[in-house]
């Protein structure tokens, strides 16, 4: 048995995320926040005495500041945990939690107990995906997502990816990283195996109720399934049937099959779960020439893709249309199409099984991490933001051209609008730049021949209007209060140069940037910007002119939401690569903090075990309980402890043979609001 082992990546990236493909010679961030702080006659030397000046000096800070006088109590009620780097689940004093479905439980069908060693691809149908990710608690209700009841709902997750090595029997033993595969002697790869690891991706939607006891537990309810890789979707919206989506499958254009690596998530104002499509990219591969609507977002050209699901044994359609070369006469005749069906955002009705999952074309394709909506409010457009996160991508936004009514509000908001990229300027202002098709440089002697082209080729399109490049922008959270947006800008080793919103080469640690519309109308298209937090160690970090200290410092921000009360949620992303080595050690684990923007306070709240991400943040309507995401306990194992079974992590120490991603339901010990 043979085995295929993909490259490492750099510090600031994980396995199978997409290689830079980013070429153009649009300003990036770094560049813009240099430029800023040279008008301001500052020193280039220190980023922390510049930043000092900046916030100082901001015209954002007049915002930043408008609604102190209305909100001075502190937000953080806790006292900041210390790092960590064991292998469990730390959490402040007067805190518990309990762990609630990990991969592989079984949720429907005939509920398949968990066996990784034994279970099938089909069993996988049935149980959660791996890799939790996005999360969010709907009220069992089902008409509000700010309202109902908080002791019994629908919790609906994303499964971003899978470890293949801790998925099948044929795994043991061998030499394997976390994203390597077995392969067979012959070069191909177990149907059943490949059925397993498309079966693990998708969508988990389980009812999950209160008990007696105080513990949370899953509820038999014909609503509880999953949404994975081969399932059945819709396409909507202005790429619907046009050349660019017809494939084998479906020779109309109308219809595609799965949805990958979902990432963050969103809730929509009519109460149904947006499911965003990241770095899908890589798993696929066209040996031939490739169209910028692929060679733009990094698709394979070499070897196999992330997994090799196209070398599966059978030949079927539904592992095949992974290899994406041409091989018909036309596309209906192959699948050379098929990955123009990925890079969407998916739209889910938890309450209605029945309902199909719907890709809605008008917010965009490029590597969605997550999708964050504006308060909607009656007759006006619905506004939502989304980051495509990558090295020197960009970030989007979307405004209805329809107006918003509670009574008749669905899907059809999101296939009939613009979507907008954004334009840091120097002096704090900012510009939405509309990518529509025939305005400005968007017309066909630039290459653009209809709307649909400018939304399945969006990077390319963001390239044109000269969009600012960012250093991976991430989760998105709206504080549903002051209307203020703030994006995560995880890290970037492979920046050169600065603007004034990346102001680091080599930006090993992160920012958080905010911005607000220009006059408070969400619908605008001009901002203003400044940066919320520089994250790193306290010898490079800033908070309102202060280094961050030994109980907020963090580095790779990446999940971030609102609570009611307006505390933000930071989650942290260092790369397995990093994790607990030469100058990220201090850091410890990674872990997820509550912050005061009023206040400038920063608190640590949890560190996970060894291996994880935290991801995925939600508290029911009444604040008292909070669920939060451990993604790929142990993914630190080297491959040759894995070969020798010698893993780093057992969490969640169930007794399995592996660990196992999971849900942590938070609360304290006297039933109060967390983080209060």
């Amino acid at each position: 048995m043979t085995i295929q082992q993909p490259p490492q990546g750099m510090i600031d990236n994980h396995e199978g995320d997409e290689p830079l493909s980013n070429h153009s010679d649009n300003p990036s961030f770094q560049q813009i926040f240099e430029k800023r702080l040279s008008r301001r006659s500052m020193m280039k030397g220190s980023i922390g005495t510049a930043m000092m000046g900046f916030f100082a000096t901001s015209s954002y800070s007049a915002l930043a500041s408008a609604g102190t006088s209305s909100r001075h109590t502190p937000l953080i009620g806790f006292e900041a945990i210390s790092v960590a780097a064991t292998d469990g689940v730390s959490l402040p004093k007067g805190y518990k939690h309990q762990v609630i479905l990990p991969w592989g439980q079984p949720i429907s069908g005939n509920l398949p107990a968990f066996d990784p060693m034994t279970n099938s691809g089909l069993d996988q149908a049935h149980q959660m995906g791996s890799h939790h990710d996005g999360m969010h608690f709907f009220p069992i209700e089902g008409q509000d997502p700010y309202q109902g009841s908080s002791e019994d709902g629908l919790l609906v997750m994303n499964h971003e990816y899978v470890e293949p090595r801790f998925m099948h029997a044929s795994a043991k033993g061998q030499a394997l990283s976390r994203s390597a595969v077995p392969v067979k002697a012959d070069g191909q790869r177990d149907a059943d195996e490949v059925l397993k690891e498309i079966h693990g991706h998708g969508v988990s939607v389980v009812r999950m109720k209160k008990q007696a006891d105080g513990q949370w537990a899953m509820e038999a309810d014909v609503r509880n399934r999953r949404i994975h890789g081969l399932t059945e979707m819709e396409i909507s919206g202005p790429v619907r049937g046009t050349d660019f989506v017809k494939t084998r499958f479906s020779p109309e254009g109308t219809r595609t099959r799965g949805t990958l690596n979902n990432c963050a998530h969103g809730v929509t104002p009519w109460n149904t779960y947006l499911a965003a499509e990241e770095n899908w990219a890589g798993y696929f591969i066209n040996h031939a020439e490739q169209p910028r609507e692929q060679s733009r977002y990094g698709v394979a050209k070499e070897g196999s893709g992330r997994y090799g699901w196209e070398l599966a044994d059978t030949g079927a359609d539904e592992f095949i249309r992974y290899n994406v070369t041409p091989t018909g006469a036309s596309a209906t005749e192959d699948y050379r199409n098929e990955v123009n069906g990925f890079g969407w955002v998916v739209e889910i009705d938890p309450f209605n099984p029945e309902a199909t999952p719907v890709k809605r074309t008008q917010l965009g394709r490029f590597a969605h991490e997550g999708i964050v909506f504006q308060p909607a409010v009656e007759g006006q457009p619905i506004v939502c933001y989304s980051g495509d996160d990558a090295r020197f991508e960009y970030i989007y936004k979307y405004v209805s051209a329809q107006p918003y009514h509670k009574a008749t509000a669905g899907g059809h908001l999101l296939d009939n609008g613009t979507l907008y990229v954004a334009r840091f300027n120097e002096d704090g202002s900012g510009d939405w730049l509309p990518l529509v098709f025939g305005m400005g440089p968007l017309t066909p002697e630039n290459g653009f021949n209809s709307q649909a082209d400018v939304l399945v080729n969006t990077r390319f399109a963001a390239d044109t209007l000269g969009a600012t490049k960012m250093d991976r922008p991430e989760w998105g959270a709206v504080d549903r209060k002051t209307g203020e947006v703030y994006f995560t800008l995880t890290n970037n080793s492979r920046r050169t140069e600065t603007d004034a919103a990346n102001p680091r080469v080599e930006n090993n640690w992160g920012q958080i940037v905010r911005w607000r519309e220009q006059n408070d109308q969400v619908s605008a298209i001009q901002f203003e910007w400044n940066l919320f937090v520089l994250a790193g160690p306290e010898s490079d970090s800033e908070l309102a002119g202060q280094p961050l200290d030994g109980g907020s410092m963090f580095n790779s921000p990446d999940g971030l939401w609102f609570d009611a009360d307006s505390r933000l949620w930071i989650q942290t992303d260092m790369s397995e690569s990093i994790v607990n080595t030469g100058p990220w050690e201090q850091f410890g684990n990674n872990q997820m903090l509550a912050a005061d923007p009023e206040n400038n306070v920063i608190r640590r709240f949890l560190v996970g075990p060894i291996g994880q991400e935290i991801t995925g943040v939600v508290t029911t309507p009444d604040q008292k309980t909070m669920f939060v995401n451990v993604q790929h306990p142990g993914a630190t194992t080297s491959p040759e402890d894995f070969a020798a079974g010698q893993l780093v992590s057992h969490w969640p120490h169930d007794g399995a043979a592996y660990p196992r991603s999971a849900t942590i339901v938070i609360s304290r010990e006297d039933g109060g609001v967390i983080g209060a």
